[in-house]
């Protein structure tokens, strides 16, 4: 289950219990573990799935053959329905990382032609 999960980013979520509707939204995954004393906790966008909490997962596709996932609990399930692909999660990851070091180089870069307009300066 863990591996699995592992993967998944942006989904959009379904929890029912014995088919009735609980609640629904997207989110983010952000962290799958196993801890029989935590509990998976859905809030602010946000899922921090405990695969402890539940029994088995069943990994399914729609009829327009998009892959989910429901996380079953006796009566209940959590449906996980991504919203992007392992691939693009790495791509977006690797595109912010990209944005963030020429960021960074370019802060560094004014900072030391602030610095050698601040040496010249001192030598007249």
């Amino acid at each position: 289950m863990k591996r699995l999960l592992a993967d998944v980013g942006r989904v959009h979520y379904i929890y029912t219990q014995e088919d009735k509707l609980l609640s629904e939204g997207e989110g983010d995954v952000m962290e799958v573990f196993a801890n029989p004393h935590r509990s998976t906790l859905v809030a602010n966008n946000s899922l921090y799935l405990n695969v402890d909490s539940f029994d088995y997962l069943e990994l399914k596709q729609s009829p327009e053959k998009q892959t989910y996932f429901d996380l079953m609990q006796e009566s209940m399930c959590l449906r996980l329905i991504p919203l992007s692909t392992p691939l693009q999660e790495r791509q977006q990851r690797q595109w912010n990382v990209s944005a963030i070091e020429a960021m960074m180089d370019e802060v560094l870069a004014a900072r030391w032609d602030a610095e050698i307009d601040d040496d010249c300066s001192d030598m007249f």
